[in-house]
């Protein structure tokens, strides 16, 4: 089977002309990324600055250092007590947060790729142009999973430029990405933002509203909750191993749910609600 890849493109250009027009799409997408890899992370990197060392809660970090593999606290040895806090909240506590943006982005705009088109009244000219059912699906998809990657990628060098500009002056070194970040931005994240579409594309193609599929869709934020607990109170830890096994589920997951989407995906099913 041929694609028809010329018709797909158009599809993606114009959903994608579409997400720069509506605020309400693109605006979570940048000021979200901005708290969580920018401004939040410069605050607690600056903090020690700022702030006695004597008043952090440096006795808490203790208790959570003595459950640590022996890698990830091997790389705290000889720190100081800012340095140490330093070091933990940027590698350690941020990490699952980092998660929430590719989710986030894949959904937004995988929820306003079909149900922003029934609000915009635009989706019956789309239903009855010169492609399949199968093309105009991956179109839908492909304009939410390659935005989410791309920006994705990009709040991890922010991140990283912001942590390491803010965090030198006490770290006198380069601290900034400890090794489990590899799997966690390249592997688990594309697979995060495959559930999230997955998962929103099959909302989306049921609901009326794009509040409504935004809504539901926001429940996937919960297993991320979860992990940034679990991180931050020492119950586990991201190992690189770990991140490649929860990675490789979580793509597995993902790839089904686009299956089963590709499969419900139906041009008559969608115009007969609208």
């Amino acid at each position: 089977m041929t694609w028809n890849w010329r018709a797909i493109r158009a599809v993606i250009r114009k959903d994608l002309r579409q997400v720069l027009e509506n605020k309400a799409v693109w605006l979570p997408m940048v000021l979200v990324p901005a708290i969580i890899q920018v401004i939040l992370p410069m605050v607690i990197v600056l903090l020690p600055t700022f702030v006695d060392p004597s008043e952090l809660d440096l006795e808490e970090m203790d208790s959570l250092l003595q459950v640590m593999p022996a890698g990830p606290r091997g790389m705290l040895e000889g720190l100081s007590g800012a340095q140490t806090w330093i070091h933990f909240g940027a590698n350690y506590m941020f990490a699952p947060m980092f998660l929430i943006v590719p989710l986030m982005v894949s959904s937004i705009l995988a929820a306003d790729s079909i149900v922003g088109e029934r609000e915009r009244k635009t989706l019956e000219g789309l239903l009855y142009t010169p492609i399949t059912d199968t093309e105009l699906f991956a179109a839908k998809v492909l304009t939410a999973f390659l935005p989410a990657l791309v920006i994705s990628v990009t709040s991890f060098v922010l991140y990283g430029i912001v942590v390491n500009a803010s965090g030198y002056a006490v770290m006198r070194r380069l601290f900034f990405p400890t090794p489990t970040w590899w799997p966690l931005v390249f592997w688990l994240g594309p697979g995060i933002s495959l559930v999230g579409l997955g998962v929103t594309v099959l909302i989306s193609s049921r609901v009326k509203t794009f509040m409504q599929a935004q809504q539901l869709s926001g429940m996937l934020v919960l297993p991320i909750v979860f992990l940034m607990i679990g991180q931050v109170t020492g119950l586990f830890f991201l190992s690189v191993e770990l991140l490649l096994v929860v990675g490789l589920l979580v793509w597995l997951i993902g790839l089904w749910l686009i299956w089963i989407g590709a499969r419900t995906f139906s041009r008559g099913e969608l115009i007969a609600r609208l």
